[in-house]
């Protein structure tokens, strides 16, 4: 190894990386790592809470505020060939604590306080990569990271002696909402009562609420629809075309005045061709799909306060449910719905179809991993040639992770009609641009 400073501060890099992979996957201490760690913390100016795993990320930054601002994008690509090798050595130190504190996460029972401090971990490694807290699984390239980070999440819950921490107000108090959690809510809501129910079902209000807000925001910024040219423009002052009216008007300037003279003004079209349209959501409740169900049952809600859009909403495991008349209450849906079973799409078919009045002015949109009787391609054509609007959704989540059968997949793509997949804003898209 090179005795130049340039070496030996790749050295104490490296060392820095071993004793994070050690930890990682083998949880026992290696003395001489941790020594060598110690050492080169110290040597940084660093505190040694740093190298406590017991120690969050959040109670570091609340004792050594400088921190914060440092941890921050952290972990976003940039050309370091520039910088300066303690510098290097100094981003390590940072690197390890937060995969450290993310990604060994133990064994054995979770309490709530362990989860929360756990999401604020993770909080702090999405802004290491450049993300909001949350927000991951938005963004551009990051879906497989946000993959592993609800599986993460997930295990988590798992662990959790979740039923005793629903029964305590002051625990349960504790608990964000998450897709992970809604999860665990919803398969083990049959076996809670009294303060646990009151607890896990005020848990699913807020999730929906919050999921719904940024849904709603979705919807409302997707640009959509074509200018019905055959509505004459409001003569109203907003809809004043200020550049137009100037532009017809200027064979009536007056020089001598100084002034322009309109004769006319022109008007803004601003209306957009609506027609009473019809939305059919068909959902698998299987457990592999309570992502996508989530999402789509909230969508649906959103959907359906819009004007001159009629929305049914269908379950369905072996058995179909009609859910319509709670379709503009997500969650009231969700409270209906019962995770897990077998799968067999016939029966959704059946309550669904007699639902589709004029093919052409309908929407259907099969929320499903298609892990199901294969005599459905049938009907999926049908309703295709038909002239319904058919939707086939395979996975619309945060994460963008779902198997879908492959089977169905080349089918409806061969059908002209792709399994749509990844994130919610692109069923958004479609939806709007079809319904508004």
């Amino acid at each position: 190894m090179s005795d130049s400073p340039i070496g030996a501060d790749e050295n104490r890099r490296q060392v820095l990386y071993w004793r994070l992979l050690s930890r990682l996957f083998e949880g026992d201490e290696q003395p001489s790592l941790e020594a060598s760690s110690v050492a080169i913390v110290d040597d940084l100016g660093l505190p040694p809470a740093l190298l406590d795993p017991s120690v969050s990320v959040d109670n570091l930054v609340q004792r050594f505020p400088d921190l914060g601002p440092e941890l921050r994008d952290l972990m976003v690509p940039k050309d370091d060939e520039d910088e300066d090798p303690r510098e290097r050595v100094r981003r390590a130190a940072l690197v390890s604590k937060l995969l450290l504190n993310v990604f060994s996460t133990g064994t054995g029972n979770v309490t709530a306080t362990d989860l929360a401090r756990w999401k604020q971990d993770a909080g702090w490694f999405e802004q290491a990569l450049g993300c909001q807290p949350g927000q991951i699984g938005s963004e551009p390239g990051m879906g497989e990271v946000a993959g592993v980070l609800s599986g993460l999440e997930g295990d988590l819950v798992k662990r959790m002696r979740l039923r005793e921490v629903l029964a305590d107000p002051a625990l349960a108090r504790q608990l964000t909402p998450s897709m992970s959690l809604i999860e665990q809510l919803l398969r083990d809501k049959s076996n809670l009562s009294g303060v646990a129910l009151a607890n896990a079902k005020a848990l699913i209000r807020k999730y929906v609420d919050q999921v719904a807000e940024v849904l709603r925001t979705q919807v409302e910024k997707t640009t959509v629809g074509a200018i019905d040219r055959s509505v004459p423009p409001k003569r109203v002052y907003r809809n004043l075309d200020l550049d137009r009216t100037i532009w017809k008007n200027l064979t009536n300037w007056s020089p001598e005045d100084q002034r322009l003279y309109v004769d006319k003004l022109f008007y803004k079209q601003t209306a957009r061709k609506t027609t009473p349209q019809r939305l059919i959501v068909v959902v698998d409740q299987s457990g592999s799909m309570v992502d996508a169900m989530v999402n789509c049952t909230i969508l649906a809600s959103i959907f359906a306060g819009l004007p001159k859009v009629d929305v049914h909403l269908v379950a369905y495991d072996t058995r179909a449910l009609d859910l319509t008349p709670w379709v503009h209450d997500p969650f009231e849906v969700l409270l209906r719905t019962t995770l897990g079973g077998g799968t067999h799409g016939p029966v959704a078919m059946a309550m669904a179809r007699p639902k589709i009045a004029e093919p052409r002015n309908t929407v259907m949109v099969w929320i499903s991993d298609f892990y199901d009787d294969r005599s459905l391609i049938t009907d999926f054509e049908s309703l295709h040639k038909s002239g319904v609007k058919f939707i086939p959704v395979g996975s619309v989540n945060s994460s963008g992770q779902q198997s879908v059968d492959p089977w169905f997949r080349q089918k409806l793509k061969d059908l002209g009609t792709p399994v749509l997949s990844g994130h919610i804003r692109k069923l958004v898209f479609e939806l709007k641009n079809f319904l508004t």
